[in-house]
């Protein structure tokens, strides 16, 4: 019978096995125990002459069975010419390297965030981008290699929000779009979009204008303007005041309560908000009549911030509901501060005889297009001035035939 060379160790042998020394189960495997008795396996092998040998592995573990195959493996490659310690050093580079380049999604998304914030308007709107892909999108797959994410992940996001948040969902999605679109670039996935809406998610879910109804900011009838700014006026509180300051000077909610006394000069009336905190990203000034002065007058004398209209804590400017909550106190929860910007469009353009394209520039809006932008050098400030004036003086006047009657927002406002 010939002789057995392979398999000769038994897993009784390998468990009772104390004294220091190689034992050969055959094909180059050895069993080696040390001096301190402990255990692990060893090929050892002959390539261009020369005598090597390679660590498999402790015996606790590494199995009997596991080593056989692993040696019988490293055999194959030496039959090839190939040095297994050799193959198995540039295995692990390379898996080192696949790990490194393997990102999940949330590194991709953090990553652009970073990328793209110095373009965007301000913080805030990274702000935004961070809270919606924490609250829907990480929980889902944050944490899963950017190049797993398929349709049915980006669906299982989309679909619960679809319907409840369509104009939250269809950021989101875009949002998703981006950050995917940004990790093929460089090199982290592969394929087809699945956040896609041409041609992709527009046929699995409905267009957000079939899905929502578009809600326009309610907005006060210019003709009950005056008697709201007499009850406004009893309200003790810096919230009421910066009320008082956005009606009089048509601005946005955001303007206002982020303004700070650096942009405001009294002497001459004047506000200039500057580009970063403007929708378009334009420098915007606003003439201030006389009521918006004795107001910031009356903030000034009791100056504890850098803020005109600060909040709770000095420190910082008024909540983003601090207006709505105080309509709410008023009984005029069926109007919003955003509304009277409309209030003041109505009543320049159906009031008044004013430049169409001054009350625009009031609103900051663009005007015209971009031919005509560019021969119009102006903002038609003189004008703007007298009719804001105009506007301040009709808002304390009180028209007791002015119903409260809520009407839509402007679609141009």
């Amino acid at each position: 019978m010939a002789k057995q060379t392979l398999h000769r160790l038994s897993p009784k042998r390998i468990a009772t096995e104390r004294k220091q020394g190689r034992y050969a189960d055959g094909g180059g495997l050895y069993l080696q125990v040390s001096g301190q008795g402990t255990k692990s396996w060893l090929f050892r092998f002959m390539l261009d002459g020369k005598a090597r040998q390679m660590g498999l592995g402790a015996v606790h573990t590494i199995s009997l069975p596991e080593a056989r195959e692993a040696a019988l493996k490293c055999r194959k490659l030496v039959h090839e010419g190939i040095d297994p310690i050799d193959a198995r050093a540039r295995e692990r580079v390379t898996k080192r390297l696949q790990d490194a380049s393997t990102k999940s999604f949330k590194e991709c998304a953090e990553a652009y965030i970073k990328s793209h914030s110095a373009g965007w308007r301000n913080a805030k709107h990274a702000a935004q981008w961070t809270s919606t892909l924490e609250m829907y999108v990480y929980p889902v797959f944050g944490f899963l290699p950017v190049g797993d994410i398929d349709t049915k992940l980006v669906m299982n996001v989309l679909d619960p929000i679809w319907q409840a948040k369509t104009e939250t969902a269809s950021r989101v999605r875009g949002r998703i779009e981006a950050i995917l679109d940004w990790a093929s670039v460089r090199g982290h996935r592969e394929g087809e979009n699945p956040a896609r809406w041409k041609g992709h998610l527009a046929n699995l879910l409905p267009p957000k204008s079939k899905v929502s109804k578009v809600k326009h900011h309610a907005a006060l009838p210019y003709g009950g303007v005056g008697s709201f700014m007499v009850q406004l006026a009893k309200r003790d509180s810096v919230s009421a005041r910066g009320l008082e300051f956005q009606i009089l000077t048509a601005a946005r909610t955001g303007e206002v309560m982020g303004a700070t006394w650096s942009e405001i000069d009294l002497d001459k009336a004047i506000w200039t908000i500057p580009a970063d905190r403007m929708k378009a990203d334009k420098e915007h000034r606003v003439p201030l009549p006389e009521k918006a002065v004795v107001i910031l007058s009356e903030m000034l004398d009791v100056a504890v911030s850098e803020f005109v209209f600060p909040g709770a804590q000095p420190n910082k400017p008024l909540s983003n509901m601090a207006f709505l909550q105080l309509l709410k106190r008023m009984d005029r929860g069926d109007l919003t501060a955003h509304g009277f910007r409309s209030t003041f469009r109505d009543w320049a353009a159906e009031c008044t005889n004013y430049p169409n394209d001054a009350a625009e520039m009031a609103l900051a809006h663009a005007v015209g297009d971009k031919v005509e932008a560019a021969y119009r050098r102006g903002d038609l400030f003189d004008k703007r001035r007298q009719m804001m004036d105009a506007w301040a003086d009709y808002c304390g006047t009180v028209d007791e035939a002015g119903a409260d009657k809520v009407v839509p927002l402007r679609k141009d406002i």
